[in-house]
């Protein structure tokens, strides 16, 4: 083997000769930051880079060939896979501690977002009095973050899974109308906060700096999928021999229709590049949903309906498989500060954009959708139904509710779409709009599209995830703290007429 000169030595080459090649092959830098190498089983387990054998794995091989390694696997250790449990566990069980303590108070605002800053004002504390604090809480939560960065869209698409519940009821004409406003509306609020963002920057004069490296999640692994494939056949079947085998109808349909769900994300995220731009792997986790409720429904003669309100039954003593996925929103929220700490440096620096952009966006969202309901005749109840289109859903319904006769459900579902049409074209509309760098990127994702259109921003860009959970957050407050002006309510109800 010929090994190449150590770089200091390459600058005395002669002119016009060159270092010999090494027949080894060359390895690239992950690019990890320091402090995510601290849990560096679990951390091989959920990245690995594509070009190069990672350190300490094993290249697995066909049995009988000579052939070059294939997709390097690493498995967890016990104690990775105990310091996962830990750290997530922490984060679900603050989230229903909060959950239940502002049921308990009365309090409408989501404790979630509560909960995100809370946990980022104590990093922030942590940082100022003892760095090397905060720097290892940070640490000792990465398999919980690491572990929610990867399945972060799947989280999101019960709502989606059950829309033909939802929209059932609306005329086709007024859906026509809807559809308009939420597709043009997207489009219209995703340009005004990133324009807000890159002009602030130029009136301020903001350098821009480069953004902490952020992990990657791994892609799947085969094993992965065909684990999941055989939990949906042998689920499949079992609730097919026996409906209620495992105490009511729902719990019996939850494995297969949450095997379902996951090998949809994982099939959708495995295609094409080219073929992801119009196909969301969202889009297909849906799709894949609600082709295994289809042929249940068929094959057990109970119909589709009734699988779908098994999939998102809304009820802790019942619970589907979309009650499980909806179950982690919360820790998905409050697992963003830690996002938010990791870049801290640019949220401070460019605080102006990100407020300005923020407030500018959600104030033309909502009045833009009140007008244009009006100039095409949407009935008023619908257009006060989808005023919160880029709004979170928690807090979109809260907003409606304090509006009478408004329909939740058409918010939910509204709600879910614009985060669809921002997930499967974000990234497209602003590469055509010039959004070039991750902070202008993540505040107009966030702010047109919310949660989905943040989990599948973050998931190929997670550099712009910081950016995106602060604009995701403050667009929900602002919008609520707004909408709780009964001057602003009363404006927009003049307006939608």
């Amino acid at each position: 083997m010929i090994i190449a000169p150590p770089l200091s030595l390459r600058s005395k080459l002669p002119v016009g000769h060159s270092a010999p090649r090494s027949t080894a092959p060359a390895r690239r830098s992950n690019a990890v930051p320091l402090r995510s190498r601290c849990i560096p089983g679990y951390t091989r387990y959920l990245r690995w880079n594509e070009n190069a054998k990672p350190p300490g794995l094993i290249a697995a091989r066909s049995a009988g060939t000579d052939g070059g390694p294939t997709k390097a696997l690493a498995f967890p250790s016990v104690i990775a896979i105990l310091h996962l449990a830990v750290s997530l566990g922490a984060i679900l069980a603050a989230d229903k501690l909060l959950k239940q303590a502002f049921v308990a108070a009365a309090i409408k605002f989501p404790s979630a977002l509560f909960g995100m800053f809370c946990v980022f004002s104590v990093l922030t504390v942590l940082d100022f009095a003892t760095p090397s604090a905060a720097m290892g809480l940070v640490g000792f939560f990465e398999p919980a973050t690491l572990f929610i960065q990867r399945w972060l869209p799947l989280f999101y698409v019960p709502s989606l899974v059950v829309l033909p519940l939802a929209v059932r009821d609306v005329p086709a004409a007024s859906g026509l109308k809807i559809f308009f406003i939420l597709a043009a509306g997207w489009l219209a609020s995703l340009s005004v906060a990133g324009q807000t963002a890159v002009t602030v920057r130029k009136i301020v004069k903001t350098e821009m700096i480069p953004a902490e490296p952020m992990a990657k999640p791994s892609p799947f692994s085969n094993a992965e999928l065909w684990t999941w494939t055989a939990v949906f056949v042998s689920t499949f079947v079992l609730a097919f021999m026996n409906p209620t085998a495992l105490g009511t109808s729902a719990r019996t349909c939850l494995p297969f229709l949450l095997a379902a769900t996951v090998l949809g994300y994982m099939v959708g995220s495995g295609l094409p590049t080219n073929v992801k731009k119009v196909f969301h792997p969202i889009i297909c986790c849906a799709f894949a949903a609600d082709v295994a409720a289809v042929a249940y429904g068929y094959f057990s003669k109970c119909g589709i309906d009734a699988v779908l309100g098994y999939y998102l039954t809304k009820a802790s003593s019942n619970p589907g498989a979309g009650d499980i996925l909806m179950g982690f929103l919360g820790s998905v929220i409050i697992s963003f500060a830690f996002s938010m700490f990791k870049q801290r440096k640019l949220v401070r620096r460019h605080a102006a954009e990100i407020f300005s952009s923020v407030i500018i966006a959600t104030i033309f969202s909502l009045y833009s959708t009140a007008i244009v309901g009006r100039l095409i005749g949407l009935e008023p109840t619908l257009t006060i139904s989808i005023l919160p289109r880029c709004i979170t859903v928690a807090l979109a319904l809260s907003i409606v509710s304090l509006f009478e006769g408004a329909n939740s459900s058409l918010t939910a579902a509204v709600v879910v779409l614009t985060g669809l049409v921002g997930a499967n074209f974000v990234q497209a509309v602003m590469d055509k709009l010039r959004l070039d760098d991750p902070i202008a990127r993540g505040i107009a994702t966030a702010s047109s599209a919310h949660g989905l259109g943040t989990a599948a921003l973050s998931a190929k860009e997670p550099e712009a995830l910081p950016f995106c959970a602060i604009a995701y957050a403050l667009t929900g407050i602002f919008g609520s703290l707004l909408c709780s002006v009964p001057a602003v309510r009363q404006s927009l109800l003049f307006i939608v007429g």
